[in-house]
């Protein structure tokens, strides 16, 4: 699998055609949008105040479960949890609105849980702080996407976490993607453009999306294989840079593969790992983004996730153990 272009508009909308279609309810004053102080926007589809316990530790398990399938093929798994918008921008929440304690803690919990299980992971939200309290935004106002500063600096905590693991990558040096120069675009973020009425719209007003253009003469990806693949959503498309600078900070090619919408986690690993890619090639690492605000979902939340992409947790568990058993070899013998 190949990173494809990172310039597309539609591409950095992120939003299934569920999703889609409830943004025509926008103009009926939609709550699917918090609209915050100082023209701050807010997925709306995520609580405030409730957090499902049982439903972490159950993900937690079958996460566990993928650790121990991968790495009995010598594919060491990295667990990317991102956390959500509203932890960095508490203060731009309306009057009235205000994340309980239990969910401002929330996604140490996850933490908590994943290292307890022994599954390799790291602290993003503290990366994410430290880049705020540096006086970069780490989420785009009107959108809710990640900003270049934030899918940098969470690229180079992962690559260190990787290089912890993994003493010595496949490939050769000097195969890492080169940085091409920054542009800024000036939009309305996905938030605004698809929820909010036009006049909403005018009153959030457009803001200025920093993208890194393709190095001259520099393909994202040559045709060595990629010892690190990443699976996950809309975040970590190349639009926002994160692969590129992963592969830049590792010195080897990184492939990946991503969907926007309400598709969920589980089932873009099944994609990847019942895909030709995978039986053919199969990664040194393989890192699985999650967000928080719906790591508790597993592969069985109907109505939270899309139709196609709901199955049972057994027959979850069922596939990926199916498709990493017919993985023939190791990838450390690569």
């Amino acid at each position: 699998m190949k990173i494809t272009s990172p310039f597309s508009r539609r591409m950095a909308l992120g939003f299934s055609a569920a999703l889609l279609a409830v943004a025509a309810h926008a103009q009926e004053g939609s709550s699917i949008v918090i609209q915050g102080k100082d023209n701050w926007l807010f997925p709306g589809w995520g609580s405030l105040t409730q957090v499902d316990s049982r439903g972490i530790d159950a993900a937690t398990q079958l996460v566990r479960e993928t650790r121990d399938a991968l790495a009995a093929k010598g594919i060491q798994l990295e667990v990317l949890v991102l956390p959500d918008k509203t932890l960095f921008y508490q203060d731009k929440l309306p009057d009235g609105k205000a994340l309980s304690a239990d969910v401002k803690k929330r996604y140490q919990t996850i933490q908590d849980k994943l290292k307890q299980a022994g599954v390799s992971t790291f602290d993003d939200e503290a990366v994410l702080k430290r880049v705020k309290d540096g006086g970069q935004d780490v989420f785009y106002r009107t959108d809710q996407h990640w900003t270049q500063a934030a899918a940098d600096a969470t690229a180079e905590a992962l690559a260190q976490r990787i290089k912890q693991d993994v003493k010595t990558l496949a490939g050769k040096p000097g195969t890492g993607m080169p940085l091409g120069s920054v542009v800024n675009e000036r939009r309305y973020g996905d938030l605004a453009e698809l929820f909010l009425t036009p006049d909403q719209r005018k009153q959030a007003g457009r803001e200025t999306f920093t993208v890194r253009r393709q190095a001259d003469n520099q393909s994202l990806l040559d045709d060595a294989p990629a010892p690190v693949h990443v699976t996950g959503h809309s975040m970590v498309q190349p639009y926002f840079g994160f692969p590129q600078k992963l592969s830049n900070a590792l010195d080897r090619p990184v492939s990946v593969n991503w969907k926007p919408g309400n598709v969920g986690h589980w089932i873009m690993l099944l994609e990847y790992l019942e895909s030709p890619a995978f039986k053919q090639n199969k990664p040194q690492v393989l890192v699985w983004q999650m967000f928080e605000p719906t790591y508790s979902q597993g592969p069985d939340a109907k109505g939270l996730w899309d139709n196609a992409s709901i199955l049972s947790a057994d027959t979850w568990r069922s596939r990926m153990k199916a498709a990493v058993g017919q993985a023939a070899g190791t990838a450390a013998a690569r």
